[in-house]
């Protein structure tokens, strides 16, 4: 009888040596055991271990200039003391353990004397306290990426699912496992999961066992290769994290992509991203851009992976760097890229999907504002409502600075369509701002001027005190009659701007969801080694009060599926607080008080009675309740029947609204996702702006008129002029 001799692995040694070190001897012992066969499918590279980072003396002198912008030039007053240093030492543990899953109660210890500490060191440009944690947390990254790998080559027949095990999803506000022996076990059921949701989605085994380790290999890949440059921007965003969430270290790399614009051979998605832990995740759409016109691409969704058009086999992009991941989401033009998202709305990170988006540039005339109009009847009496959709706050910069006269503008395509919209005799007047994220504040501000004689729009306030007041210096009124504005979350910065000063002057109904929140402006800062961008001023409202934190809260409320937890200024760690300064002086066109409170319950009756509102509140209510799920069971008939639940009722809901819309059913949800795919994947020139929301908004306007038709308007009887206190 032959027999052969065991082959040896650099992975097996990696984690004999590791298991000998911790007595972890059985399983250290069962390694050298493994099959040749299985052996030679995970033999690497000589290179491929994790070389411990040092700072440089240039990094050193960027973390003292750093320090210092940040102690007196930020907007926020704050001491770097012992107290600071053990903010910093938790929020750097949560940024590269955020959910407890590598590090141990004994690793955290060993680096407790280090809490109280930081701040005299981040003070001198002393890094090595901040890159020890790095260099071990990337250790303990890469054995429990081992771990994961040996665990899968063994079989995923292995596994039992018909346990009454659960795993806790969100970690993040947990504690940390005793010892490695606990964190084994947390991983064997990590690894459970994923193998149960791709199993409950009817892939092969195989093909599980395929991509969970190429998974793992691509997160230990990239971890290996991990330099001093991350260890350096990983530790001082924690550190300028601490005055507030758009404060942030750009390394050299990030600042060139910060800085220069891609060249017209190479074009994106059009969607902002950020780091969220080892995710990259999706802060909003760019309107007109290629994401928001396919449609399936949502804000919160985390990138798992990004494969190329052509190629069989994704990247696994978790645990990548923010620019190095949008470098492989960009590429040659009307060229396909695939993104595997675990999508905003999941209950379980297992659960992914894939979306395919067609690359182009973002257009400047597919961000511009559009107009369209409703036609109400009540009781023999018609209404027409011009409803304008403002996707962006744009300019022609390079156009405007040319000296060409017909440059393109928001408040001048705005403007045009207003005088389109009174030339058809409308009665009252929509701007829809939903999903705007921003953009040029001098273009909220002339836009406020439309609707407005001259006066103050927008205070700005920088950290010494000093308050620079923006003015519409135009006395003539473009639109003088009743005016409704529509927000939601995504409604941010110069959104929020105009929809405020709306507010404040009693021109309009704000109506809606809070917004955004986004009230702070940054500048950034040249240093020796990378930049900073730091926060440096606030905007306040003409009232006073902030946009920051707070957002614009709306007169009328309308319900969103947006996630406020996870969405919104006041989501965010360290977020700036709302407060307030002295009003500037501004005339009140109207005062809504008398007549709020008919208006709500006009709209309560009509959203009681309507089947659209309904569904939406079904949609509301069923993704709360998946938020509110922290685990999940491990037990594949439970879970089966669990998810077997979920989708008859999302099947419902997507049912009854092509019931409403006079579509056929489908059977499945699969069916209906199926059918969403191929709608997304050839979009095609679909009028959805005139959703129910904004028919609710001609529905608000209605009633005002039925009030009084002067109501809102410039030519309203009342005006009050507000004094600074």
């Amino acid at each position: 009888m032959t027999t052969t001799a065991p082959v040896v692995t650099h992975r097996a040694l990696a984690i004999l040596s590791q298991r000998l070190r911790q007595g972890g001897w059985a399983l250290a012992f069962s390694l050298l055991l493994v099959p040749a066969a299985l052996q030679a499918n995970t033999a690497v590279d000589h290179d491929d271990v994790f070389e411990p980072v040092s700072p440089t003396v240039d990094q050193a002198r960027a973390n003292i200039l750093i320090a210092r912008q940040l102690q007196f030039t930020h907007f926020r007053e704050q001491a770097i003391n012992d107290e600071l240093s053990r903010q910093v030492f938790d929020a750097y543990l949560d940024y590269l353990d955020g959910q407890k899953i590598y590090l141990t109660q004994q690793d955290v210890e060993r680096f407790e004397g280090l809490r109280s500490s930081l701040d005299s060191a981040l003070k001198t440009g002393r890094l090595e306290p901040g890159f020890e944690i790095y260099n071990l947390v990337q250790k303990r990254m890469i054995e429990r990426l081992d771990f994961a790998i040996n665990l899968l080559e063994g079989g995923i027949d292995q596994f039992s699912f018909e346990t009454d095990e659960r795993l806790v999803l969100d970690r993040s506000e947990g504690t940390w496992e005793p010892d490695q022996a606990a964190l084994d076990e947390l991983w064997v059921r990590r690894i459970k999961n994923a193998v149960l949701a791709q199993r409950l989605n009817g892939t092969a085994d195989d093909k599980i066992q395929e991509s969970l380790i190429r998974r793992y290999e691509g997160q230990r890949k990239r971890a290996v290769q991990m330099r001093s440059e991350d260890a350096f921007q990983a530790y001082m965003n924690a550190f300028t994290g601490m005055w507030d969430p758009h404060t942030s270290y750009f390394s050299p790399r990030t600042s060139e992509n910060f800085n220069i614009n891609m060249s017209l051979s190479l074009e994106g998605i059009g969607a902002v991203l950020q780091s969220d832990n080892e995710y990259t995740k999706v802060v909003r759409l760019v309107p007109g851009g290629p994401a928001a016109k396919q449609g399936q691409l949502k804000p919160a969704d985390r990138i798992v992976s990004v494969t190329q058009e052509g190629e069989d086999k994704p990247v696994n992009v978790i645990g990548w760097r923010l620019d190095e991941v949008v470098d492989l989401i960009r590429g040659p033009r009307n060229s396909t890229v695939l993104l595997e998202v675990i999508p905003a709305n999941a209950s379980d990170e297992a659960m992914t999907r894939t979306i395919a988006i067609e690359r182009d540039k973002v257009k400047l005339e597919e961000q511009s504002a559009s107009s369209d109009r409703i036609d109400i009847e009540r009781g023999g009496e018609k209404y027409r409502i011009g409803v304008i959709n403002v996707p962006t706050f744009y300019a022609d910069f390079k156009a405007m600075q040319e000296g060409d006269p017909n440059y393109k503008s928001t408040t001048r395509d705005v403007r045009r369509l207003i005088e389109d919209l009174k030339s058809e005799g409308v009665d009252g007047l929509v701007v829809d701002l939903r999903n705007n994220g921003g953009g040029a504040l001098h273009e909220a501000n002339d836009m406020v001027g439309l609707f407005i004689d001259e006066g103050p729009t927008v205070q700005i306030r920088n950290a010494d005190s000093d308050v620079q007041v923006l003015t519409d210096q135009d006395p003539s009124i473009v639109y003088d009659g009743p005016l409704v504005v529509l927000v939601n979350r995504m409604s941010a910065s110069a959104s929020e701007i105009f929809a405020g000063a709306i507010q404040d002057y009693g021109r309009g109904l704000v109506v809606g969801s809070q917004t955004f929140g986004k009230g702070t402006v940054q500048a950034v800062r040249p240093l020796n080694h990378g930049q900073l961008k730091i926060t440096q001023s606030k905007f306040y409202r003409v009232s006073g009060g902030s946009t920051q934190h707070k957002g614009v809260l709306p007169d009328i409320e309308i319900p969103t599926r947006i996630d406020k937890s996870r969405i919104g200024e006041d989501a965010l760690e360290n977020a700036l607080p709302w407060d307030q300064i002295e009003a500037v002086p501004h005339t009140r066109y109207f005062d809504f008080s008398a007549v709020i409170d008919r208006l709500r319950d006009n709209h309560d009756e009509r959203f009681a009675e309507s089947e659209e509102f309904q569904l939406l509140q079904k949609e509301i209510d069923l993704l709360e309740e998946q938020r509110e799920i922290n685990s999940v069971s491990l037990n594949a008939d439970k879970r089966r029947a669990y998810q077997q639940e979920l989708e008859d009722r999302q099947l419902a809901i997507a049912n009854a609204r092509r019931k409403l819309r006079g579509e056929e059913p489908f059977e499945t949800l699969k069916a209906y996702e199926d059918w969403q795919d191929t709608e997304n994947a050839t979009p095609v020139d679909r009028d959805d702006r005139l959703d129910f929301i904004v028919r609710e908004g001609g529905h608000i306007m209605a009633d005002l008129l039925e009030l009084d038709r002067r109501m809102a308007s410039t030519s309203a009887p009342e005006k009050i002029t507000a004094q600074a206190p």
